[in-house]
């Protein structure tokens, strides 16, 4: 009947769903080298996982500091190359697990909102930090000039393809897959930008909080594989208290330490910045207070177990115990909840591009919160006003705006009493 007809319409455009609907994702490949598997056939599950991961830390953490001796440039095509691959891996995940739908358009126009949030976020680096590059070249004024309307414009591009690709019956899923883009977006574009804003600020503030991740992450690997017996979330089974708190203790050290070896060089406290008359990016400057090396009065309660009463450190020391303690303590809820996306779509790993670590993702998952606090950290307690960034910005205004900064900035000079007054007036 015409009723029943109707019925079985509304239902299909609902098109209600639970967890039991949700095929599995297939279960990822074991992509240990053949000569690696064959070195350690005879040992037991556990232990040749342990040397797998131990391995593949070591030749990752080579390559990272490779990276670093190549220079900062080099480090934001890693970060760019780690943000791509993480969004890869995420929408694969939700495109194998509906991939039965064909939804139409979804890898396409995702792809597309990916460029369109990385043009918009760099678009903005380059008018902060490359502003004399761009006043010598017009072509690139008119992109910086409108760059947020042409931003924009793109999106609404991206936002009509998506409802023009709307399909009777999985519109619902549409929505979610719409969703589930947006918030991949908002996980990898906008913290690996920061993570770039945090290199401009200086490599220390690149270094030390990525690190940190990375130190706590063995340590607690190390400190659970060995002592762990109590469970500490159901979230990832394997996690122990003894690892966390391991972890944590390690980190903090490791952090402390780290921070007074990198204190003492330019090239690690220096703002990024580039250069236009060279097109290179330089890490010279005149250290800040934060990277200079000061004498502490040692607490009473302490000066009896170290029979020191002052001790010689950088200021940057005492905030990098912070910035290692949210690495330790909040830090792993980053893997937690990356941990409860897998559960809950039966996978072990995001994906099988590192033998035992899994996906970029499974590597990286920590580090995003890390991103945000320490640019948070940087612009509430530690920047000020940065003179480098001002004289660019008023260099790619129009000659007569920037008289009328000159007068402003002269008449203020001279009532302070800095500058003389013009005998001419």
């Amino acid at each position: 009947s015409d009723q029943e007809a109707d019925l079985i319409e509304r239902l299909d455009d609902l098109d209600l769903r639970n967890d039991c609907d949700v095929p599995d994702v297939p279960p990822s490949i074991d992509s240990t080298p053949e000569i690696l598997r064959r070195a350690l056939s005879g040992l037991s599950a556990r232990w040749k996982n342990w040397w797998i991961r131990g391995i593949l830390t070591l030749a990752m953490i080579s390559v990272f500091f490779l990276i670093i001796y190549m220079g900062s440039f080099m480090l934001m095509l890693l970060v760019l190359s780690i943000q791509v691959k993480c969004f890869h891996e995420i929408i694969t995940i939700g495109y194998r697990v509906y991939h039965s739908y064909d939804l139409p358009w979804f890898r396409s126009l995702s792809w597309y909102f990916l460029l369109c949030v990385n043009y918009f976020f760099y678009g903005e680096t380059v008018a902060d930090y490359f502003g004399t590059f761009v006043q010598r070249r017009e072509q690139l004024q008119f992109l910086i000039r409108y760059h947020r309307f042409i931003s924009f414009a793109l999106y609404l591009a991206g936002f009509c393809m998506f409802v023009l690709s709307l399909v009777k019956k999985h519109y619902r899923l549409q929505f979610y897959m719409f969703a589930w883009t947006h918030v991949t977006l908002l996980i990898t574009v906008t913290q690996s930008h920061l993570v770039i804003q945090n290199l401009f600020e200086g490599m220390i503030w690149f270094l030390v909080p990525i690190s940190s991740v990375i130190c706590n992450d063995i340590a607690a690997y190390i400190f659970g594989f060995f002592f762990g017996r109590t469970p500490l979330i159901k979230l990832s089974p394997k996690k122990t208290w003894e690892g966390f708190i391991g972890g944590g203790i390690s980190t903090v050290v490791f952090g402390f330490i780290f921070s007074y070896f990198l204190a003492q060089h330019q090239y690690f406290v220096c703002p990024v910045e580039y250069k236009s008359e060279t097109n290179r990016f330089v890490t010279e400057c005149e250290p800040l207070e934060l990277f200079q090396m000061k004498k502490y009065s040692v607490p009473l309660l302490l000066r009896a177990v170290l029979r020191w009463e002052t001790v010689n450190m950088y200021p940057f020391q005492m905030h990098s115990i912070a910035l290692s303690t949210f690495a330790s303590l909040i830090g792993p809820f980053g893997g937690f909840f990356a941990s409860g996306f897998k559960r809950a779509f039966k996978i072990k790993d995001f994906a099988d591009t590192i033998p035992g670590h899994g996906g970029i993702m499974d590597r990286f998952d920590c580090q995003y919160l890390m991103a945000t606090f320490v640019h948070v950290y940087i612009t509430s307690f530690i920047r000020g006003p940065n003179p480098s960034k001002l004289l660019k910005q008023l260099l790619v205004l129009q000659p007569e705006q920037q008289l009328n900064v000159y007068k402003t900035l002269k008449s203020h000079l001279v009532e302070k009493g800095i500058l003389q007054p013009s005998l001419r007036g």
